[in-house]
């Protein structure tokens, strides 16, 4: 019989010095911003509900709001505009580190160029934005008449109920993720603002990658990947760089705010977030 020296045992029963995680210093507070959609809000109290926990968890003040789920970029940033404006005046905020998911840096990037709000903002990081749009919103415009009017129907009702002070117009809000309204329309209408530090997160699994995807979602991430390359089953790795580029992660749309996430995967998630809070500090933000 092999013999195992006990101090390995005991070794493992070793308690750290400092076991819980470390703080994370930023001179401003961070507005996390969900992007399209409603249906991770029967789950959690907002669609970035645990990704704002995580970064409390870290030591930074950090909220989570929500808005008008299935609306145009121009209502979802005026709705942003709002919630920067409440949280300054119920704690005297001078400046926000914005972090925005999917459409979210869309909204933020146009309530920061046309709302007037570029002094209340210090820094805005994008996670999967969809910055030269996404041909998954192609492919759902393109779905027949009566289909895409229904779908709308039931979009739009869910929508209305979940947040009701917004009426919510689900294909109209697609209509402005697709590539050509993106970069015809929105792209040059709306310039970064010089006064304000641009980072973004990319994402890449499923096809053309050795990443694992959940397979509900395989048939969009193969549209995708036949039309613009790797994606994160909404995004492309490419249309989701803008500003400095912080990484690309193995993570799908979803995981990237703690959806559908495994346990053997939470260590990308919360990677992908610890790196986005260091490159805050590391800007003195």
């Amino acid at each position: 019989m092999k013999w195992i020296e006990p101090k390995k045992y005991l070794d493992k029963l070793k308690l750290d010095e400092f076991p819980q995680p470390e703080i994370i210093q930023l001179n401003y507070p961070v507005l996390l911003c969900h992007g399209y959609g409603s249906m991770s809000m029967l789950m959690k109290p907002s669609p970035m509900h645990d990704s704002c926990m995580r970064l409390r968890s870290f030591g930074m003040q950090a909220f989570a709001p929500n808005i008008v789920p299935y609306a145009t970029i121009e209502i979802r940033a005026s709705q942003w505009a709002e919630r920067i404006e409440q949280l300054q005046e119920k704690y005297n905020y001078e400046k926000f580190n914005v972090i925005a998911h999917s459409m979210g840096g869309l909204d933020m990037r146009h309530a920061i160029d046309k709302l007037g709000i570029s002094n209340s903002v210090a820094s805005l990081t994008t996670v999967a934005t969809p910055h030269h749009g996404t041909s998954l919103a192609e492919i759902v415009l393109t779905t027949p008449e009566l289909l895409k009017e229904k779908l709308n129907e039931l979009m739009n009702w869910f929508g209305e109920n979940v947040f009701p002070d917004q009426k919510s117009n689900a294909v109209a809000a697609v209509e402005q993720l697709t590539r050509n309204y993106i970069e015809d329309t929105f792209n040059p209408s709306t310039p970064n603002h010089e006064n304000i530090k641009y980072f973004s997160i990319s994402a890449a699994v499923g096809k053309g990658t050795d990443h694992p995807l959940n397979p509900i979602l395989r048939l969009q991430n193969q549209l995708i990947y036949q039309k613009e390359g790797v994606n994160d089953s909404f995004v492309t790795a490419n249309s989701a760089v803008w500003g400095e580029h912080i990484g690309e992660y193995s993570l799908s749309h979803l995981e990237q705010i703690d959806i559908q996430v495994s346990r053997e995967r939470k260590p990308l998630v919360n990677q992908m977030w610890i790196d986005i809070a260091k490159k805050l500090e590391e800007n003195e933000l």
